[in-house]
């Protein structure tokens, strides 16, 4: 840990211009959400052939009781359950339209169509059999809303969110997390300990989907997600930025709780079958390890990065 610390001062008065392929850190102000565009709007009839009459916040079309919506995945995506959808509306995402399972009408359903109604989105009662057909996930729980694909954010909007805190950067890096629900894991961890974002590769690497939107239990919505072309290139331009780098790895120098992972950090979680890879290792400043005493010689990567996290999270707050 010495070794990965001993560079410290150096890199605090180093020259930290951007590397070139990167917008500006300091002069870039992009909002999380402004690429809604007339493009999904043209789009949203893909599942929507005609205006329904809006009668008391449901659409009486019977046609939409009979047929799923037919999307364009490169333009609309699904959130499935009910606390995701909720968490959107609270979050102000924009949302096209609601499917309701017909007789749904107790618990957080009936507090979801409430709002709906007052944001003037459309709910449409389906049969279940319909929201089954409709179903990434197969666990809608009577509900499905559809939105314009959730937006990532640049890598320097993850640093301004950090800065316009007060606080040092708390950033988790994936590289090459396939799994939804590891990663939509990851995401609500993340948020859970405060951390200001999350980076993940273009290729070879899951995105924001309706899967991981479940299985994050909203989380989704609060965390940032740059997707980047290079994580190695990424890692130091953070380093240009004096934040250190963590890796995750059995072969660490040392164990976690035994490291110094106090101020701006960015946290690397490998991928599940073959942990971080060779160059993204030697990327880091140093690597830790989560010291194992059963038979069992790894943990799931989500789990193995909330374990980490938590350690940050403590080690920040004292």
């Amino acid at each position: 840990m010495a070794q990965g610390r001993n560079n410290y001062g150096n890199r605090m008065n180093t020259n930290t211009d951007n590397k070139s392929g990167f917008k500006s850190y300091s002069g870039k102000k992009k909002a999380y959400g402004e690429k809604r565009g007339s493009k999904f709007d043209s789009e949203k009839k893909a599942f929507s052939d005609k205006k329904s009459s809006y009668q008391g916040g449901f659409d009486t079309d019977s046609k939409a009781d009979l047929e799923a919506p037919q999307e364009d995945p490169g333009d609309i995506d699904k959130l499935e359950g009910r606390n995701p959808i909720m968490e959107a509306l609270k979050a102000n995402r924009t949302i096209n339209k609601i499917f309701v399972a017909k007789g749904e009408r107790e618990g957080s359903i009936r507090q979801i169509i409430a709002v709906a109604r007052e944001k003037k989105i459309i709910i449409t009662e389906v049969d279940h059999n319909v929201l089954d057909g409709m179903s990434s996930t197969r666990a809608h729980q009577g509900i499905i809303a559809f939105v314009a694909v959730k937006e990532y954010v640049e890598v320097d909007d993850i640093l301004r969110a950090a800065e316009d805190k007060g606080q040092p950067p708390f950033i988790v890096i994936l590289d090459e997390i396939s799994d939804p629900h590891n990663f939509g894991a990851i995401l609500r961890t993340a948020n859970a300990v405060g951390a200001h974002g999350v980076i993940i590769p273009k290729r070879r690497a899951i995105g924001l989907t309706s899967a991981v939107s479940k299985a994050s239990a909203g989380a989704i919505e609060y965390v940032p997600v740059a997707r980047v072309t290079n994580i190695a290139q990424t890692i130091e331009y953070l380093k240009k930025n004096n934040i250190w780098v963590a890796g995750t790895d059995s072969t660490g120098e040392r164990a976690f709780y035994d490291s110094d992972l106090k101020g701006p950090i960015a946290l690397v979680v490998g991928s599940e079958g073959e942990g971080m890879g060779r160059l993204i290792r030697e990327k880091c400043d140093f690597v830790v390890n989560i010291p194992m005493q059963g038979e069992i010689s790894s943990l799931n990567a989500s789990v193995a990065a909330a374990v980490v996290m938590y350690e940050i999270l403590k080690q920040r707050g004292r």
